[in-house]
């Protein structure tokens, strides 16, 4: 062995020696070496929205948007588990610190360097994004030592300090927006920016949207939550749908096609695919609200081939008893796997718009936050907005592409807003229960993340104090849960597996993720 090491070091002292012009790894006459500030923006931007859509696989099966039909046995997730010694649920962690990772700190240097101020914002963005969304998944992340190439183990830092650190960025994202000064350019940004083209207004919109959710997410800690300033952010984020951060898809190639679309296949296989849960349908067919069916139900949700709108049943395998005919298609409106450019629905086709957030989303948030302040006019106004603007958003989704289902009329749209059942005339009557599942409709597969955190901030299954029925009226928790759970619902994901129980498993010991029921230990944000 020792031989053999002196042999190698001798052999790369040989080498090195003529590898300046042999082995020149660093130099591609047919690239450039040196890369412009903006177009590490694009790539970036596509993760911000689909890497979601990726982990909604998942917890999406935790908030019952749906199950996964096809397997031999009830599978994990459907049971508020997860997949040991498996990536599963961890695209996020991947693209915050891979896929933007160096690129963003590359990105951020550059924009400073250059004093292309508006770039800089949005990279400030982009690290808020992350550190939000990571946090928000998993609890305690790596902040403070992430993306430093010095060391191969990284300590974590509490919620705490990331939610903090996400308001710090913000704000300076926020000024950085706003400057006039320096080489701040519309065009310049526009190249990368595939969500806004280059308009820094919306973008400071959007910081304030990113805003007002961090802040929304305190309302299980009263010394910290400050619902006034909650709608304060909103009121100085989106103004109406048309400042929606929407990704659009060209479908030229793979990775330009929506993630939920046929043609990428990771909702319908030949074996398995993802259908509607019973807890949707029922929350738009009028079991939950008197009988007032939602005109957008047959927009959005996919019909069994009697015509009717059935969910499955998260306790039983697959479909359980339920009859051939109330079986719900797949969620782009078929009896089995669809190929590429076929007409779908909603936000399931190749061509379909994927929101980061929307305006209806923010809507639902100030009228949570001024229900907690008891301005229930206000709180009245907000939830009304959020379900108009919704409807409108359906109706745009299923014209990205020409898809199936028809527009929803004005004459549904204005007969459903006036039904006080939906939307009562008193805001005395307005309950949590009315605006917490409206919004969850409104989220309804793609807002996974902000859904999670919603359904948790209410343990799942509290309460509403005006009806003494669950605030998600007609949510259970599993009938079984993972075996590892120990009676107890999902509170977080576990951390990365390849990168953290690999690589990191010190540091891993040293916030108690070793645990085999650390995804059931509450975050610090949902605790008192």
């Amino acid at each position: 062995m020792k031989k053999l090491y002196i042999l190698l070091i001798a052999s790369g002292l040989v080498l090195s020696s003529g590898c300046k012009k042999y082995l020149d790894v660093n130099t591609n006459p047919n690239a450039p070496e040196k890369v412009a500030a903006n177009l590490y923006l694009a790539p970036m931007l596509h993760w911000m929205v689909t890497a979601p859509l990726y982990e909604g696989r998942f917890v999406g099966r935790y908030t019952q948007n749906w199950k996964l039909v096809g397997a031999t046995v009830i599978n994990n997730w459907e049971k508020m588990g997860y997949d040991p010694a498996s990536d599963n649920a961890a695209e996020i962690w991947r693209d915050v610190y891979w896929s933007l990772g160096q690129n963003l700190v590359d990105m951020t240097n550059k924009a400073e360097a250059e004093q292309r101020w508006d770039l800089l914002g949005v990279a400030q963005i982009l690290k808020a994004w992350g550190w939000q969304s990571l946090t928000d998944l998993h609890g305690e992340i790596t902040i403070k030592e992430a993306i430093d190439p010095s060391k191969t183990s990284f300590s974590y830092d509490s919620q705490e300090f990331a939610y903090q650190e996400v308001q710090r960025l913000l704000g300076l994202a926020i000024a950085n927006l706003q400057k006039t000064e320096g080489n701040s350019n519309t065009a310049y940004l526009a190249v990368g920016d595939k969500i806004y083209n280059g308009d820094r207004t919306k973008w400071i919109k959007y910081a304030y949207a990113l805003l007002a959710v961090n802040l929304s997410h305190y309302s299980n800690k009263p010394t910290l939550y400050k619902p006034a300033d909650v709608i304060a952010a909103v009121d100085k984020s989106f103004a109406s749908n048309a400042d929606d951060a929407l990704l659009t898809y060209t479908n030229t190639a793979n990775d330009d096609t929506n993630f939920f679309g046929p043609r990428r296949g990771n909702l319908v296989t030949s074996t398995t695919s993802y259908r509607q849960t019973q807890f949707i349908v029922n929350l738009m067919n009028g079991t939950a609200f008197n009988n007032v069916v939602d005109p957008r139900m047959s927009r959005m949700l996919a019909p069994s081939s009697d015509g009717t709108y059935n969910g499955t049943d998260i306790n039983v395998l697959n479909f359980g008893a339920l009859a051939a005919a109330k079986q719900p298609y797949n969620l782009h409106g078929y009896a089995g796997a669809v190929s590429a450019g076929v007409p779908t629905r909603y936000i399931f086709d190749d061509k379909s718009k994927i929101p980061a957030i929307t305006y209806s989303q923010l809507q639902f948030i100030k009228a949570e936050a001024a229900f907690r302040m008891n301005d229930k006019t206000t709180a009245l106004t907000a939830y009304k907005n959020g379900i108009s603007s919704h409807i409108d958003f359906v109706n745009a989704r299923n014209s990205d592409n020409g898809q199936l289902p028809s527009q929803i009329s004005a004459a549904e749209k204005t007969a459903f807003l006036s039904d006080v059942n939906i939307v009562p005339t008193d805001p005395a009557q307005l309950t949590l229960t009315h605006i917490m599942c409206q919004k969850y409709i409104a989220l309804w597969a793609w807002g996974h993340m902000e859904t999670w955190m919603d359904m948790r901030r209410f343990h799942y299954t509290d309460a509403d104090p005006a009806t003494t029925k669950s605030v998600y009226v007609g949510f259970a928790l599993p009938t079984t849960l993972y075996d590892d759970n120990g009676g107890k619902p999902v509170q977080r994901l576990r951390p990365r597996y390849n990168s953290e129980y690999v690589w990191n498993r010190a540091n891993l010991d040293l916030i108690g993720a070793l645990a085999i029921d650390y995804h059931i230990k509450p975050l610090w944000i949902l605790q008192p």
